[in-house]
C-alpha cells in the first residue's frame, strides 16, 4: 500500500516534532512544508533529505499532492488554515488547542463535513500508559462513582519563552495559559468527568511580562457531579515541577503525576489492583530550555493512519477536540467577570 502523503504547516518546535515522527512511520510520506520563515523551513527539509518548502500556505495548497495537512501553526492560525485546507479536499490535522473559540470550532467542522474530510485534533497525552490504566479503569466503574478530582499544572516558562515569539504571552494570538500549558489535561478530565457545568476561581498575572495569566485556580463542577480543582501556573521556579490528576471515587483513588502525566503515583482501587511488569516510557516533548506535554504524537498518527485503512483505530475528531475548547471558553469567561487583571 502507497503511504498516506502530509504536508505540514509550521516548522517550529512541534512543527519539527511532526515531521520527525512522520519520516519514521512507514506509512507516511512529507511531501511539502512551510513556514513564513523561510530559512527555517529550508533547514528542516535539508535534515530530512529535502521536500519542497513553501513561504505561502496557500501556494503549498495549490501545488502539494498531499492527503493530510498538518497544521502546526500558533494557535489563533489554526481555525483559517484548517477550514482553508478543508475547502480544497485535504484531510487535515490541527495541533492543540484545536481553535480559541467554539465558534471557530463549530466553523472547521462545518468546512470538514461540507467538503466530506477528516478532520482530526491532537490529543497525543490520551495515549501515556498510566492515562490508559486510568481510563479502563473508570470504563469499568472500578472506582464508583467518581467523586473529586484534582488537577495540578505547576511548569515553568522563562521569560525569554515569551520575548522570543511574535505570539506568545498574546492575548488575541495565545488565548491564555489554559490554551497552551494546560489544554491536554483538561481534554482528560472532560474524557473522564464529563462536561463542566459550574465555574468559579481567580487568575492573576504575578511574573511575568505577558498580557495572558500566569497563575489560576478553578473549581469546577462536571455534569457527572464531580467536584475537581484545577490549579495551573507558568511560574514554578527553574524548571517544570509536576503535571498531575488525582481522581477520588467510591471505591478507589489514583495520582497520575510525574512531570507530565507519565507516572502512576498512587493506585488504590478495590478489585483493581495496578498491574506488575508495566514500562513507564512515556517521555516529554523537549523544546531546548523547556519541555512539554507527551511525545506520543507516534501513537496519534498511527491511529490516524489505522482509521484511514480500515481499521478502525481511536481518534479525536473536530468534534471531541472542541469540547475542551468549551471548557476553556467557560472557564474563562466565568472568571474574567469578576477578574481585573491587566491583560484583561
Amino acid at each position: 500500500m502507497k503511504p498516506f502523503k502530509f504536508a505540514v504547516a509550521g516548522c517550529g518546535n512541534i512543527g519539527k516534532r511532526h515531521v520527525a515522527v512522520l519520516d519514521a512511520e512507514p506509512r507516511a510520506q512529507v511531501v511539502a512544508i512551510c513556514d513564513i520563515e523561510e530559512e527555517k523551513a529550508s533547514k528542516l527539509a535539508d535534515l530530512y533529505g529535502y521536500f519542497p518548502c513553501y513561504t505561502q500556505y496557500e501556494h503549498m495548497l495549490d501545488e502539494t499532492d498531499a492527503d493530510i495537512i498538518v497544521v502546526a501553526t500558533p494557535h489563533a492560525l489554526h481555525a483559517g488554515m484548517t477550514i482553508e485546507a478543508c475547502n480544497r479536499g485535504f484531510h487535515v490535522l490541527v495541533e492543540k488547542p484545536m481553535a480559541l473559540t467554539v465558534a471557530d470550532c463549530m466553523r472547521m467542522n462545518e468546512a470538514a463535513y461540507k467538503n466530506e474530510v477528516k478532520l482530526w485534533v491532537v490529543k497525543q497525552n490520551r495515549y501515556n500508559i498510566p492515562i490508559r490504566l486510568a481510563k479502563e479503569a473508570l470504563e469499568q466503574q472500578r472506582l464508583g462513582k467518581l467523586l473529586m478530582v484534582k488537577c495540578d499544572v505547576l511548569w515553568n516558562r522563562y521569560q525569554g519563552y515569551y520575548n522570543d515569539s511574535p505570539w506568545r504571552g498574546r492575548l488575541k494570538e495565545e488565548g491564555g495559559a489554559l490554551f497552551t500549558q494546560v489544554s491536554h489535561f483538561i481534554d482528560l478530565l472532560i474524557w473522564w468527568c464529563g462536561e463542566v457545568e459550574e465555574v468559579s476561581g481567580y487568575l492573576d498575572t504575578q511574573q511575568h511580562q505577558i498580557e495572558i495569566e500566569d497563575i489560576g485556580s478553578a473549581i469546577l463542577r462536571f455534569n457527572s457531579g464531580a467536584l475537581c480543582s484545577l490549579n495551573w501556573t507558568t511560574n514554578v521556579y527553574n524548571k517544570n515541577y509536576e503535571g498531575s490528576i488525582t481522581l477520588i471515587g467510591e471505591k478507589g483513588t489514583i495520582k497520575i503525576g510525574g512531570k507530565y502525566l507519565n507516572k502512576i503515583e498512587y493506585w488504590d482501587v478495590e478489585g483493581f489492583p495496578l498491574q506488575e511488569g508495566i514500562a513507564y516510557t512515556d517521555k516529554p516533548n523537549a523544546y531546548g530550555k523547556y519541555q512539554g506535554t507527551s511525545s506520543n504524537h507516534d501513537k496519534v498518527v498511527s491511529a490516524i493512519l489505522d482509521q484511514l485503512g480500515k481499521k478502525g483505530r481511536d481518534t479525536v475528531d473536530g468534534f471531541e477536540g472542541m469540547k475542551s475548547i468549551q471548557a476553556i471558553e467557560k472557564i474563562y469567561a466565568n472568571i474574567r467577570k469578576y477578574a481585573t487583571a491587566n491583560y484583561l
